[in-house]
């Protein structure tokens, strides 16, 4: 319970946490937030990181001169394609195992069942989708690791995607993070980036239900 309460506060108050970040460890920034951005979608128990709303901050932050924009660009970039990477060779040689397991402390398999059955309607181009889409961005690869993609194939849709979730969220922040209205409302725009984010599988949900026969 107390770490989610730090999550939450994190991501509520992340521009003060991101200032801390820079101001303690100055250039070591850059790989602590190589690290998260890596865990998020590397690590199959780390959905909950944040994604989408840190990215943003970033942008906002490098306007400000406390990021070189194309490094922390290129790094996160970087960060993202090798954790899909990593995410799909544990789905590869571990995943079948998982799908005979109940939940663990770690471990929500029911994530795991509807990123699947995302994975089984968008194909491929799941992998590219899913960036936008917390939760499943951390499933997609690992379950494109147990079917049948071949790594080559997989790749290409990792790169592609992981190019369109960075050079999208951080140029936003970074033009329009520090517009005087976004600055005075900043946690409110976080608030919405995450609920923005979570909507299309919500929306997917109730068609899906409308659908079934009552």
């Amino acid at each position: 319970m107390e770490f989610l309460h730090l999550l939450v506060d994190f991501i509520l108050h992340i521009e003060v946490h991101l200032d801390y970040l820079i101001t303690t460890y100055h250039t070591w920034t850059y790989l602590i937030l190589f690290m998260i951005i890596f865990c998020e979608t590397g690590v199959v128990v780390m959905p909950f990181l944040p994604g989408d709303s840190l990215l943003f901050a970033i942008g906002a932050f490098a306007a400000r001169g406390s990021f070189d924009f194309w490094s922390i660009c290129i790094a996160l970039f970087i960060a993202a394609v090798l954790g899909d990477s990593l995410n799909y060779t544990i789905g590869k040689y571990v995943g079948p195992k998982v799908f005979y397991k109940d939940n663990s402390k770690f471990f929500n398999k029911g994530h795991l069942i509807k990123a699947q059955a995302f994975y089984e309607k968008y194909g491929a181009k799941t992998i590219i989708i899913a960036r936008f889409i917390p939760i499943v961005r951390t499933f997609a690869p690992f379950v494109a690791g147990i079917g049948e993609m071949t790594y080559k194939k997989f790749m290409t849709y990792n790169v592609v995607g992981a190019f369109l979730w960075i050079f999208s969220f951080i140029p936003l922040g970074y033009f329009f993070g520090n517009l005087p209205f976004i600055q005075k409302n900043f946690k409110l725009v976080m608030i919405a980036i995450i609920i923005i984010s979570v909507m299309p599988p919500i929306i997917e949900y109730i068609r899906e239900t409308k659908k079934k026969p009552l």
